[in-house]
């Protein structure tokens, strides 16, 4: 594969431009579309790091243990400088609508949602309407916060996750957009873009309990039990929609369980996510999807400590 479709590739996974790109190889946009259009060759080092990139972007990048153990130990070491991370949160509305915002524009977007960050803001936290935008968008912006507001106040009392929880946030996030808002599927659905077998629908109380069970065990690595929770509940899919947005809040729950800060997943990063995701789904390795969870929390440790405010 030459230099310019291992380009081309990254491009399209991370969604950036070619000066986005320069800025991520630290080089010139002269210099980078000298590569693009093959007048010129990238230094070792610069092709080395293309060749990186393109390995992690599409699922292949080995993560050696220890660089992951290091990620680990370095957020359990943040979370003790924390006293508690849910406590923090609640108790500075600052903090607490940043998160709010960044998980809501976020999951939604990476669902699809056309809302800019703005708009989403607008919607939030002045309650405003928006007369060119979907009024089930708006509707999604305004159910994620409550979702959220009820997923912080069950942390923060020290309630257990279970069925029921699992059950109420997509209660609450298909409020007044679906029928079956809060109850599992009852028929068979496929998820898009990808060939991945969904649980058939006979099967997802039995396969759900099971997963529930996975949340309650006790572990002493709650990123590697995140990640695996995460792309099982994903390729379950127990849900006729919303399931990408209450396994993500499923998975924050957990983190904030353990207290670790939420993971920002951030929408432009959803082409990678997938790919770590459908790795973890379909090769049982789950060890880029945990290193991404790791950098996610990593930016939600940013706005606790306001440092992405």
């Amino acid at each position: 594969m030459t230099t310019r479709q291992k380009l081309e590739v990254i491009q399209k996974m991370l969604g950036l431009t070619q000066t986005k790109l320069a800025q991520k190889f630290g080089v010139s946009f002269a210099a980078f579309n000298s590569w693009w259009t093959g007048k010129s060759n990238p230094r070792p080092k610069a092709l080395a790091a293309i060749d990186e990139l393109f390995l992690e972007v599409t699922g292949q990048k080995i993560i050696p243990q220890n660089i992951l153990t290091a990620k680990k130990q370095a957020l359990q070491q943040k979370s003790k400088e924390h006293k508690n991370v849910m406590a923090e949160i609640l108790d500075n509305p600052d903090v607490r609508d940043q998160f709010i915002l960044k998980l809501t524009y976020n999951s939604n977007r990476i669902e699809g949602s056309t809302l800019s960050e703005p708009d989403t803001a607008a919607i939030l936290f002045d309650n405003a309407a928006l007369p060119n935008k979907s009024l089930t968008e708006q509707l999604e912006a305004k159910n994620h916060q409550t979702a959220l507001n009820y997923l912080f106040s069950h942390i923060a009392d020290g309630k257990n996750i279970d069925e029921n929880f699992i059950f109420k946030l997509h209660g609450i996030l298909m409020n007044g957009v679906r029928p079956d808002a809060g109850v599992y599927r009852s028929y068979g659905v496929r998820i898009t873009g990808v060939n991945l077998p969904t649980a058939n629908y006979i099967s997802v109380p039995k396969l759900m309990g099971e997963v529930m069970e996975q949340v309650r065990k006790k572990t002493e690595d709650i990123i590697e039990s995140s990640a695996s929770i995460h792309s099982r509940f994903e390729q379950i899919h127990p849900f006729s929609d919303g399931n990408g947005r209450v396994g993500r809040l499923l998975m924050n729950a957990m983190l904030l369980q353990k207290n670790l800060a939420p993971a920002i997943i951030r929408q432009e990063q959803k082409q990678p996510y997938y790919t770590y995701l459908y790795k973890a789904q379909t090769k049982d390795d789950t060890s880029q999807l945990e290193n991404f969870i790791c950098e996610c929390v990593v930016d939600g440790f940013k706005i606790l400590e306001r440092a992405d405010l």
